[in-house]
């Protein structure tokens, strides 16, 4: 008597070992060949993948064929058909029980492998309906500006050349559904001798553009080259040769040619960059990149600087716009930084004249928009209107990535702390080796009660910037709010010199104990109740003193103390955001509260 049919001895009869192998090896060349050919003729990635998911998909199907079917002599047949050799009567009665309960597995099978194909389609639909008219991937759609480099061998050219880059940035910031890395992450690699992977991979993006200018007399050579960031293959170069006269055209030639590159036309939005330095007048584009090289210093004296420099662009061209933009974002800054009192408000006057001048002169300038909308915010008091200006600005620049970051910063101030931090990784993703993302999300973060993820954003920005202000003093707080009284007195005291380590020293001493906690609040508010009143408010919330917090607060209103846009965000202060006298505060800032998720 014949033995019992055995699964394994069916599939070898069946040729479902052969015909699995070969399967393997075939589909295993063909998505070599797509991978490695494919990208030669500039074919899209979604081929490949779609390559990729046929072969895995046909795997199932091609082992049922041969489960059910044999080609004979007489053509093809039916498996179960053929009689095994020497085969009783018995033993095909119970191998065709075997066979039908398999059947049944192998169709659940089936069904699963075409579900899996119907799912991956549905997923490609839904990817590509925004972008319907361009096989392009999201990840495709990202570009980063290298600095140009000054091939001028003049290190006086230097600001032209930051200049020209960093004008490119915000030309391509115009553009919709582009990805764009921010100046910040992207003067990271100022003179640097990675390759164009590296730097990809650490910036997130598939492109490069990058290139060198040479100023010589009074004729520029720009040469701009479109890279692809994983292999290095130049996609698109270009070489201009220009009278210096007209290297402000020649900056709107390169950011077109490199959108036509990217197909970002194909994105069914308009791809017209225009030039936003909006003069003709040489040294008044140099005055105005000297202010931005003072400006990234980011010191009370690199800010005073870097006002001088755009003064003196405004001065030669009055009609410039982008150095009207900056002047405003520099006084704000230097109002809301280092200054109080009536010399706060004077310079907070000064950046709301800049700004209004730079809307008149270019209205449609998403920059100029967002200049405004801080001015707004933090010396207006004006909630409302700087969320229009911000929302405007991101009509108009929709990648840029301060834009990006101002949005954010809004909603926070709105208490729309899930949109906001949504806001802020975007941001972030935008500049990636920038420090102000960090200290916006981390601060967001904090806010929600996540200390350990804002702690980690935080110590990032440490790394980026080991000196930068502020950093150790919002660890302060994390500190503080874990009650952990050594560590907040080991990161106030790494807090740079100034008025952020004063306050950062006032919160950790809060929990010494009574005297030393009351000499160190009366020491800082001392020397800083002209400048820091919403800072003593936040230490009197920690105290938890409600009604000397809120007496502070009233005169952080008084004294225009930018600080206040920070109030739905400080944990200390938030921790009385149920008090009356919070919504009444909330309404002279015009601030109206969204309603936050149950914690």
């Amino acid at each position: 008597m014949s033995a019992r049919p055995s699964f394994f001895a069916e599939l070898q009869r069946r040729h479902v070992y052969k015909v699995g192998a070969m399967y393997g090896v075939a589909g295993w060349l063909l998505v070599q060949i797509a991978t490695q050919v494919f990208p030669f003729f500039d074919i899209s990635n979604a081929a490949v993948r779609w390559v990729v998911i046929a072969v895995v998909a046909g795997f199932v199907p091609a082992l049922m064929l041969a489960w059910l079917f044999d080609i004979t002599p007489q053509g093809i047949v039916r498996t179960g058909e053929l009689p095994a050799s020497g085969e009783t009567a018995v033993a095909a009665v119970e191998r065709r029980g075997m066979e039908r309960k398999l059947n049944i597995l192998l169709g659940s099978l089936l069904v699963l492998a075409l579900s899996y194909v119907g799912l991956e389609h549905s997923v490609l639909r839904r990817d590509a309906m925004p972008v319907a008219a361009t096989s392009a991937t999201a990840a495709e759609k990202s570009i980063a500006v290298l600095p140009l480099v000054n091939g001028s061998g003049d290190s006086a050219n230097e600001y032209f050349s930051d200049g020209l880059t960093e004008e490119m940035i915000a030309i391509l910031g115009k553009i919709p559904d582009l990805k764009l890395i921010g100046r910040g992450s992207s003067f990271h690699f100022k003179n640097s001798s990675e390759d164009s992977k590296a730097i990809g991979e650490k910036l997130g993006v598939a492109n490069l553009l990058e290139g060198s200018v040479q100023k010589q007399g009074e004729r520029v050579r720009i040469v701009a080259e479109l890279i692809n960031a994983a292999d290095g293959r130049t996609l698109w170069s270009e070489t201009y040769d220009r009278e210096l006269k007209d290297v402000f055209a020649v900056q709107t030639e390169i950011a077109t040619a490199v959108a036509e590159q990217l197909k970002l036309k194909l994105l069914g939005s308009s791809v017209a960059p225009d030039a936003l330095s909006s003069t003709r007048n040489l040294d008044a584009q140099n005055a105005m990149l000297q202010g931005d090289f003072y400006f990234q210093k980011f010191s009370e004296a690199g800010m005073r600087q870097a006002i001088a420099a755009y003064q003196e662009a405004v001065r030669l061209d009055p009609r410039y716009a982008l150095a009207y933009v900056k002047l405003a974002l520099a006084w704000r800054q230097l109002a809301a930084s280092w200054l109080g009192g009536a010399e706060g408000n004077q310079a907070n006057a000064q950046a709301h004249q800049a700004a209004q001048t730079a809307l008149t002169l270019a209205p449609d300038l998403g920059r100029a928009h967002e200049a405004f909308g801080w001015v707004l915010l933090t010396a207006d008091f004006d909630t409302p209107r700087a969320a229009q200006e911000f929302r405007r600005a991101q009509e108009l620049s929709p990648g840029d990535p301060e834009v990006i970051q101002a949005l954010a910063y809004m909603q926070a101030v709105e208490g729309r702390l899930p949109q906001a931090e949504a806001t802020g990784r975007t941001a972030l993703a935008s500049d990636p080796l920038a420090l102000p993302p960090y200290l916006n999300l981390a601060r967001i973060l904090i806010a929600m009660g996540r200390y350990d993820e804002a702690d980690v954003y935080l110590r990032k920005a440490l790394e980026l910037q080991p000196g930068a202000a502020r950093t150790h003093a919002y660890l302060t707080v994390i500190d503080a709010r874990r009650g952990d009284a050594r560590s907040a007195l080991e990161h106030a005291g790494q807090e740079p010199p100034g008025f952020w380590r004063d306050y950062a020293l006032a919160l950790a001493q809060q929990l010494q104990g009574d005297a030393a906690a009351d000499a160190a609040l009366q020491k800082f508010i001392a020397g800083n109740d002209k400048n820091g009143p919403f800072q003593v408010a936040t230490v009197y919330g920690l105290r938890k003193d409600p009604d000397r917090m809120f007496q502070w607060l009233d005169r952080a209103y008084e004294e225009r103390d930018p600080g206040l846009s920070q109030l739905t965000v400080m944990p200390f202060i938030r921790d009385y955001r149920t008090d009356p006298r919070f919504a009444a505060l909330c309404a002279r800032l015009k601030i109206t509260l969204q309603a936050e998720p149950p914690a």
